[in-house]
């Protein structure tokens, strides 16, 4: 662990100390800090703040900004001049160069446009240290036994994701490897598009002391394990990406054996917030700002559910990212959480994609992860996919081509990817539908890309 990650570390923990006050002080003047930085550096802020007083801390005072506004005026929001949207395009474009430094300094991630728009950040080393350090978090309260099995297995963390591409959950793991070998030692990328039977005795042999995954996949694994084919012994079960239930909180707790703490982050704001062992998503708020607002992004106040939710990520001077419109539905607690933590706590609505599932030809039911439709629906000339179950047997896939891009070729080659892994699934009777209207947007801002059939 570098310095900066333990420095900042005993700072978070003296916040927390220290109590809400605490907390609340630091926020603001790294607020003005990062308001003032962004300011100097930055001609996207520099003319949006033009009008704002000096010494800004409050985050209602600042204009509400987004995905789409920042990455169409991408080279003017950057406070380094260097960085174009040219040039980071073509950083990402190459997937040998995951977790390599951009321009020698910085670390590009991301995300796969479920709000509509692909988006592309940039992170300093500062940035990082931060996410590291509010990390530590994730762990706090393990018990004795927990603690144990960790050290008996080395810390290994297993991520169990997309197999290529620059997503934070591949180029986070590639840049500690990177940087520190001995540390990536202790990291494994389980790649999803490889048969189950493959992850399985990946994870056998490897024996992570953590697991981390979409909620989809990491049910899929929790079945493998109360089958008896996989058999870990993890500490911590690490779901994120999608919205967690009880029921499947539960379900991971008890196939595993281990504590289950979700994480709500976003590419945005990997250091978002810290799951707990009630459930609840504790906000990072020494180094985060989250806002509940309505549709008018007004403020709206603890146990009500909010239309979305504004951020501010109090890390990241080389793209400020302030009062941005997450897109995500949440309600935050207005009681202290059993759990003891004092940050404030939220559950989040906005992420809820499903599991697939549909009967197999030989009468049982199969499960089909987000990620793997997501992985297999990577075709060139696609912008944006979204599949909807009609019915048991019935999947209606709705596209969008990208400009330029022949729409009857990008189907096919969509259709005959979905029919290869429905195929592998023993699902290849399901009826696979093209849809004439393209992917609909949620209320909330967000194209969810799967749709299962409503339940009873």
């Amino acid at each position: 662990m570098g310095e900066s990650v333990r420095r900042l570390a005993r700072d978070m923990r003296r916040a927390v100390r220290e109590g809400p006050e605490a907390i609340a002080r630091r926020r603001r003047a790294r607020l003005a800090e990062s308001v003032a930085h962004a300011r100097a550096h930055s001609p996207f802020y520099r003319e949006l703040y033009h009008d704002l007083p000096p010494g800004v801390d409050d985050p209602e005072l600042l204009p509400v900004t987004g995905k789409k506004t920042l990455m169409a005026r991408f080279d003017d929001w950057a406070t380094d001049r260097e960085v174009t949207r040219e040039r980071v395009e073509a950083f990402v474009a190459d997937p040998d160069l995951v977790g390599h430094r951009f321009l020698g300094r910085y670390l590009v991630t991301m995300t796969t446009g479920t709000s509509g728009q692909r988006g592309l950040f940039v992170q300093d080393d500062h940035c990082l240290a931060v996410h590291t350090a509010t990390g530590l978090r994730t762990g706090a309260g393990l018990s004795a036994r927990d603690v144990l099995r960790t050290l008996a297995r080395a810390g290994r963390t297993a991520v169990v994701t997309a197999p290529r591409g620059h997503f934070a959950t591949l180029a986070g793991p590639a840049r500690a490897a990177l940087d520190r070998p001995w540390l990536g030692r202790l990291m494994r990328v389980v790649p999803t598009d490889q048969s189950m039977e493959s992850m399985v005795d990946e994870l056998n042999r490897f024996d992570p002391a953590s697991v981390a995954g979409f909620v989809g996949l990491l049910t899929l694994l929790a079945g493998e394990q109360e089958a008896g084919r996989l058999r870990i012994r993890p500490a911590l079960v690490i779901p994120g990406g999608e919205t967690l239930s009880p029921q499947a909180r539960e379900r991971l707790a008890t196939a595993f054996g281990a504590q289950v703490r979700a994480a709500y982050a976003c590419g945005e704001c990997g250091f978002l917030t810290s799951g707990c062992r009630e459930g609840w998503y504790h906000v990072n708020s020494d180094w985060v700002v989250l806002e509940p607002v309505d549709a008018d992004h007004r403020p709206v106040p603890p146990g009500q559910l909010s239309h979305t939710v504004l951020i501010s990520n109090l890390a990241n001077r080389v793209q400020p990212i302030l009062r941005y419109d997450l897109g995500d539905s949440v309600l935050m607690r207005p009681d202290p959480c059993p759990c003891g933590n004092p940050l404030p706590a939220v559950q989040v609505q906005g992420r809820a994609a499903d599991l697939l599932t549909f009967p197999a030809e030989d009468g049982e039911r199969v499960g089909i992860s987000p990620m793997s439709f997501s992985t297999a629906l990577a075709v060139p000339g696609m912008d944006q996919f979204q599949l909807v179950q009609t019915a048991p047997t019935v999947l209606r896939v709705r596209l969008r081509a990208a400009g330029g891009a022949d729409a009857d070729r990008v189907w096919q080659a969509a259709r005959d990817r979905v029919v290869h892994l429905l195929t592998e699934h023993r699902a290849g009777h399901v009826t696979i539908e093209r849809a004439g209207e393209p992917p609909e947007q949620s209320a909330g801002g967000k194209y969810r890309k799967i749709i299962p059939l409503p339940g009873p």
